[in-house]
């Protein structure tokens, strides 16, 4: 908006008529079900935007609101670009399928139960096979605090420094779910990246954004030598953009995006 020189500039406008999301309160089991399920399907979509998905490998559970041993998550084969609210599959603690039409992973699943089980603050568990997730997790390493962003997994992620093969024995979940620990993240070396979070949406941006830390640490080591942030500046710059809620606030673009360009998505 263009004033005229001198004049008077209109007053602000106060700031509870400005819209900004927050995470939404349920009235009802089945409303939060629901809520999850279309977060669900629109974070697996996402994730097939990204090229995230590779072969029948990547899996994203959210945990029931009433059944809190039971999770959903995508159909085994199903490509991520199309899944929908009614092709997820809800899967008990032991990976039998209680609820829908397919088949689930049990190989992720038997490391996402055993996530969930450790950690009753977790909602969903996200794991991919990621081009520069795994190409850092083929290096044994760890994020560097060297953006904004990779300083929000400042000493708030781990590295799983062992590689057993596909995963389906459950002690092997257990063991993955004991080095995570508090954590929202883990670099599962010579496989890949996990994160968790308190919402769908939450777990999703830690995943989309620790995938491009990746891709940032391993660019700027193949150019030269990083500078690293200090340890009290990256702790004070996780403290600000570390939460759930800041990776909730972070995702709603691409909630947006995905939700309005693909509605099939909640059939």
């Amino acid at each position: 908006m263009h004033g005229t020189p001198g004049a008077t500039p209109p007053p602000p406008l106060p700031t509870d008529r400005l819209q900004f999301a927050m995470p939404p309160m349920h009235d009802s089991v089945e409303a939060e079900r629901r809520h999850r399920k279309e977060r669900l399907a629109g974070a697996l979509r996402i994730f097939g935007r990204y090229g995230l998905e590779d072969g029948v490998s990547g899996h994203i559970t959210a945990r029931d609101p009433e059944f809190s041993d039971c999770f959903w998550v995508n159909p085994f084969g199903l490509p991520f670009k199309h899944v929908t609210v009614s092709d997820l599959v809800l899967a008990n603690a032991e990976g039998q399928v209680v609820e829908g039409r397919y088949h689930v992973n049990q190989a992720a699943f038997t490391v996402h139960s055993q996530v969930h089980a450790a950690r009753p603050d977790v909602v969903a568990v996200a794991h991919c096979h990621s081009v520069h997730g795994r190409a850092l997790a083929a290096l044994g390493d760890l994020l560097d605090p060297i953006t904004q962003e990779s300083c929000a997994f400042y000493e708030d992620h781990a590295l799983y420094d062992s590689y057993s093969g596909v995963t389906v024995d459950a002690e092997e979940g257990r063991r993955i779910a004991s080095v995570l620990g508090s954590r929202k993240a883990l670099v599962l070396r010579n496989h890949g990246l996990l994160t968790v979070g308190d919402s769908v949406d939450a777990a999703a941006w830690w995943f989309l954004s620790m995938e491009r830390s990746c891709q940032v640490q391993l660019t700027a080591r193949a150019a030269g030598r990083p500078v690293l942030i200090d340890h009290r500046q990256a702790t004070a710059t996780r403290e600000q953009t570390g939460g759930d809620l800041m990776a909730w606030i972070n995702y709603q673009p691409l909630w947006q995006d995905i939700s309005r360009s693909e509605p099939d998505l909640l059939s």
